[in-house]
């Protein structure tokens, strides 16, 4: 009995240091990784990316333009138009943040008067959307400002800043 003890505890401790391992494997991947937030810098973003006019985006054939920017106190409104030559099948709004140089992020403003939302839009290849006039709020319009997009182009694509000023 006391050999089948010990080897039944053995097997439990072997089990557990296994379960240890997995854990530390699990979180060393975990941690590694964690990609740290870098903001805005001048060089960091360009008026453009595989496109023209400026500023705009072209991530795999999925165009963005920005046109029409203005500064209306807190406010930054613009209008934006979207081409889809690429394998995305929609725009959404959610895509879509801009970045201040103080780092503070801001989504769509609905609450302002002339300011534009949508729903998820549905696309066909080659398609046009907009323009759509939008706002977001910034806590100062002292450049860099920077349009983040992430359009969803799949599980690891794709997300690319446009400077703006």
């Amino acid at each position: 009995m006391n050999r089948l003890k010990k080897r039944r505890m053995l097997g439990y401790g072997a089990a557990a240091a296994a379960v240890a391992v997995v854990v530390a494997v699990a979180i060393a991947a975990f941690l590694a990784m964690q990609v740290s937030f870098h903001g805005p810098t001048t060089s960091g973003a360009t008026p453009s990316v595989n496109c023209s006019p400026a500023p705009c985006a072209n991530v795999q054939g999925y165009t963005l333009w920005v046109s029409n920017l203005k500064f209306d106190g807190d406010l930054v409104r613009m209008s934006i138009r979207f081409k889809n030559a690429s394998d995305a099948t929609h725009a959404s709004p959610e895509d879509l943040e801009l970045i201040d140089s103080k780092l503070h992020t801001s989504g769509l403003v609905t609450d302002a008067a002339g300011c534009q939302t949508w729903n998820r839009h549905e696309f066909n290849n080659g398609a046009v959307f907009g323009p759509l006039d939008v706002c977001f709020r910034v806590s100062t319009a002292a450049p860099p400002l920077v349009l983040r997009w992430s359009p969803d182009l799949g599980l690891f694509c794709c997300q690319t800043d446009i400077k703006l000023t």
